[in-house]
């Protein structure tokens, strides 16, 4: 068995994330409005620490552009600077029904993949 060089885990775990982050965060909005930083963290509890606050901002640009989110400044509870929240929008909503679907289509097709691949290492 080859033995992967140092940092290209975390290279491939950033490489995969990339092609989900956005219903990642359409998926952590849903469940109630956040700001920015509040996504980072929520995304580093589910075991995503990869992401950054300027890895996503770029990303809820480009949701807010195509009104898949919309935002709103709200009171910091910490009584500093007023904060921009995201919320879905109806398109938004939508967008992450599809993705879900999606990836639950292939999500267990990588996997299968995957793991078929391992069956030979066990054989020999």
């Amino acid at each position: 068995m080859t033995k992967a060089p140092p940092g290209t885990g975390d290279q491939r775990r950033s490489q995969l994330l990339r092609g989900v982050l956005d219903l990642c965060l359409l998926a952590l909005i849903e469940e109630r409005p956040r700001y920015g930083y509040e996504l980072v963290e929520a995304l580093a509890a589910s075991g995503l620490e990869l992401v950054s606050e300027g890895s996503i901002y770029p990303l809820l640009a480009r949701m807010e552009r195509a009104a898949l989110i919309d935002a709103y400044r709200a009171p910091s509870a910490a009584g500093g600077a007023p904060r921009k929240y995201y919320r879905l929008t109806g398109a938004g909503q939508a967008e992450l029904a599809a993705g879900r679907h999606a990836w639950q289509g292939f999500a267990p097709a990588v996997s299968r993949t995957l793991e078929a691949g391992t069956e030979g290492e066990r054989t020999s």
